[in-house]
């Protein structure tokens, strides 16, 4: 018999810290399976198909199925935690505007910040025997502020027991697709407002109020030197503004935008549109260097509750928080 159908399951697999799949992992590697027919698959699908669980697809089982034995029951709140992972990357953004994402184990963390002058920015030439330039870097006074972001399971376990998994994914996957607005709301807010370390981005406005023109954004583009205007986060009525330009009538930009609708902006920079951003603002940056997302622990389920079917009040969370790398690399322009 197979390694991974001998596994014992419980909750104790939940809360060592390392992740309900690492810990399989850890006893069942997915190394061990190279050549075999359950290559591909890694120690979590393997329990799913040693209880012959199908969580998706028009084949797919109820709910009630995970609970037939306590050791099926043992991979609900996994089953929980990665659909609503899944509706989380769907529906986020915050890649396209994240230079790094940090994982931290507790709930306290102080990130590190450079903040160079304009003669700093310049790499002079240095002569024989002179100082060479420093670059300061520093850990910020202020620690980022975390956030908990979520949602609560409200069902009794007898009224979805017989429904089918795959459209209870559906409704998982938009529990993930909430915390991500959430963070999208929380980042936008950390760009324009600061982190707590006395660092807002600095504010710009078009000459004309209520217009915005091809000009006033080559000089919003022009005034991120040293760094680099790739990514527009905009508000919705300032997006269709953009979109309404003689410069995006462009065949090459307009055949993009109506086979994909991915936008590219007459600079090259990306254009995202979210309600996140106040109306009548966009607000620009260089992504390489602008935010760091900090998170702790990922995806998180109120694992015990899950498993003894007390869905009632079960709790589905994420805790994070972001903070300003580089202060300068984004700019806010109002319109």
């Amino acid at each position: 018999m197979a390694i991974y159908e001998n596994i014992k399951l419980d909750k104790g697999l939940y809360s060592t810290g390392k992740g309900f799949t690492a810990e399989l992992e850890s006893v069942d590697p997915s190394e061990n399976y190279k050549g075999t027919s359950l290559e591909g698959l890694d120690a979590f699908e393997r329990q799913l198909k040693r209880f012959d669980i199908k969580i998706s697809g028009t084949n797919s089982d109820v709910i009630d199925k995970f609970f037939k034995t306590s050791d099926a029951a043992a991979l609900f709140p996994e089953y929980v935690a990665r659909a609503v992972r899944k509706g989380k990357e769907e529906a986020d953004i915050l890649p396209l505007i994240v230079a790094a994402k940090t994982n931290i184990n507790g709930l306290d963390y102080r990130t590190i910040a450079s903040v160079p002058t304009d003669e700093e920015k310049e790499l002079k030439a240095v002569a024989e025997g002179e100082t060479i330039p420093s670059t300061n870097i520093r850990v910020q006074s202020n620690l980022v502020n975390l956030q908990k972001h979520g949602r609560l399971l409200v069902a009794s376990y007898e009224t979805i027991r017989f429904q089918r998994l795959d459209i209870f994914t559906v409704m998982l996957k938009q529990i993930g697709a909430y915390i991500a607005k959430s963070q999208l709301n929380q980042a936008v807010n950390t760009i324009v407002a600061g982190d707590g370390n006395e660092n807002p981005a600095a504010s710009l406005s078009v000459a004309t109020g209520g217009t915005i023109t091809y000009s006033d954004l080559v000089s919003f583009w022009n005034s991120f030197d040293p760094y680099e205007l790739n990514t527009i986060v905009a508000a919705p009525d300032i997006a269709a503004k953009i979109l309404e330009m003689n410069e995006m009538r462009d065949a090459a930009a307009g055949l993009n935008f109506h086979s994909t609708g991915k936008v590219v902006t007459p600079l090259g920079a990306k254009l995202i549109k979210s309600s996140a951003v106040t109306e009548g603002t966009l607000i620009g940056l260089d992504k390489t260097c602008a935010l760091e997302m900090v998170q702790a622990g990922g995806i998180m389920t109120e694992y015990d509750k899950l498993i003894d079917r007390q869905l009632e009040r079960a709790a589905i969370t994420e805790i994070s928080g972001f903070a300003k790398i580089f202060t300068d690399a984004s700019k806010v322009l109002e319109v």
